[in-house]
């Protein structure tokens, strides 16, 4: 597939921008152990950590792709750069962020996010957070808000405790490339009985070029407590491909719930390749809401793993491919105990030549019973040059299962326009309102601003779209 115009790329995503930031560590391009040395002592990480990361460059290394998996053959590992740090720390205030950082994050709007109610905020800018905060009131309730790097540091019981036991680095490739070299991304833990009701909320930002991002996300939920967690990610245009593959690990305990918010918004030279997943306890609830509208390749599939009875898991997911992008998008529903529910609402758009794809695992132990599970995935295409694909999984062992399927693929058909024409609306907003109002039941779940970036995104998708 060949990549968009750069001018056409440039006027369309505005996120695009290159800062001439320089970094204080840089490694040498290419997945070495040397490179794991020089990070851990970077970092003054402890000897287990070490260790780890070790082995899972080993495991890296021996694993293959999977062959349902295509698209990524081209991927050349050893042109990558595994470390790239233009900070020495994270800083606690806004001022006290360099300069040409703050005004990278001045331009994506980000310093005004931290203006409105915000839980927390975090930006991270290649492989290390270059600012990390959260609000007073929560930290007096025993809320923490860090990066995974520093709570690996002060919060060592709590981080070894849960650190790859949702994604060992043995899960996959990714993971265990994501294992080796990870770095920056956020620890969150919410003890019992809190309501971290204000979202915190972190952005992701690569600059430097043929880079790989890998940031590592911990989120514990503690009996009865809630929390919101929102994350944001873009890249600059380069001629050259960049590699993000994040890990993200949450436990959501006894009567506890989480949502997990995300709008990946990468540039179409990135491969995103993420591994994300949540075990779920006794009456717990997990949401995902993933929005994906940008990178060359996508591959994620948010999970939930129904440990205690009653849980109830959601996926709300939404991929929009254009030109030179394929998004393989879907969902995981593992269920281990009984009387469990969870539901999955997969939407997506393909335009311009772009291809989408479901892809999802519905799997009931046997020990499962009077579990219930809904999954709805729908395709739009925006064109005849467009593809989308649906890849439905499902394992049933257990007795006394409810498993729904739905699945449905169309076009915005002349009758439609027609019809909304015959009122008296003009084609192009015809077209609008149509694509609106088939992504509307994600794009209501997202908060405010990011509904609405998400309506402006599918907007310039949709242009040139309207014959």
């Amino acid at each position: 597939m060949n990549a968009p115009p750069q001018e056409l790329l440039h006027r369309t995503y505005k996120e695009g921008f290159h800062d001439d930031i320089k970094p204080i560590h840089q490694v040498p391009k290419g997945a070495s152990h040397e490179v794991i040395d020089y990070m851990c002592d970077v970092k003054g990480e402890p000897d287990w950590m070490r260790a780890f990361r070790h082995r899972s460059l080993d495991l890296f290394h021996k694993q293959p792709l999977p062959d349902w998996l295509p698209g990524l053959r081209d991927l050349d590992y050893d042109a990558i750069t595994y470390y790239v740090s233009p900070v020495e720390k994270s800083a606690r205030k806004w001022e006290d962020v360099p300069e040409e950082i703050r005004r990278t994050y001045d331009k994506l709007g980000i310093a005004k996010e931290e203006q409105k109610l915000l839980g927390g905020l975090g930006a991270q800018i290649d492989s290390e957070m270059a600012y990390h905060n959260i609000q007073e009131t929560l930290a007096k309730k025993g809320v923490v808000f860090l990066s995974c790097d520093e709570g690996m540091k002060q919060y060592p019981e709590i981080f070894r405790e849960h650190f790859a036991k949702a994604i060992p680095p043995e899960d996959n490739k990714f993971a265990a490339l994501n294992s080796a070299f990870w770095s920056g991304g956020s620890f969150v833990y919410i003890p019992k009985g809190v309501k971290c009701d204000v979202p915190l909320s972190v952005y992701f930002r690569i600059n430097a070029e043929q880079f790989g991002q890998f940031e590592r996300t911990l989120i514990v939920v503690d009996d009865d407590a809630f929390c919101h967690y929102v994350e944001g990610c873009s890249a600059p245009i380069y001629t050259t491909h960049s590699l993000h593959a994040a890990v993200v690990e949450i436990f959501v305990k006894d009567r506890a719930r989480c949502r997990y918010t995300t709008i990946q918004n990468w540039s179409t030279d990135v491969y995103n390749l993420v591994t994300k997943r949540s075990f779920l306890y006794k009456n717990a609830v997990m949401e995902w809401v993933d929005g994906n509208l940008g990178s060359k390749r996508t591959v994620k599939y948010p999970s939930c793993y129904m440990l205690g009875e009653g849980a109830h898991g959601e996926v709300l997911s939404l991929a929009s491919a254009d030109k030179g992008m394929w998004q393989d998008a879907g969902a995981k529903m593992v269920f281990f105990a009984p009387n469990c529910t969870g539901r999955i609402n997969s939407k997506s758009l393909s335009g311009h030549g772009g291809r989408s794809s479901y892809r999802g695992l519905v799997q009931v132990r046997n020990e499962a019973k009077n579990c219930r599970i809904q999954v709805n995935c729908d395709a739009l295409i925006l064109d005849d040059k467009s593809r989308s694909d649906t890849y439905p999984t499902m394992e049933v062992d257990g007795d006394l299962v409810t498993v729904e399927h739905e699945a449905s693929v169309s076009n915005v058909s002349e009758e439609q326009l027609f019809y909304l024409m015959s009122r008296g609306i003009k084609k192009e907003d015809a077209y609008s309102m149509i694509v609106n109002g088939f992504i509307e039941p994600i794009v209501k779940e997202l908060p405010m601003e990011f509904a609405v970036e998400i309506n402006r995104l599918i907007n310039l998708q949709m242009e040139g779209s309207v014959g």
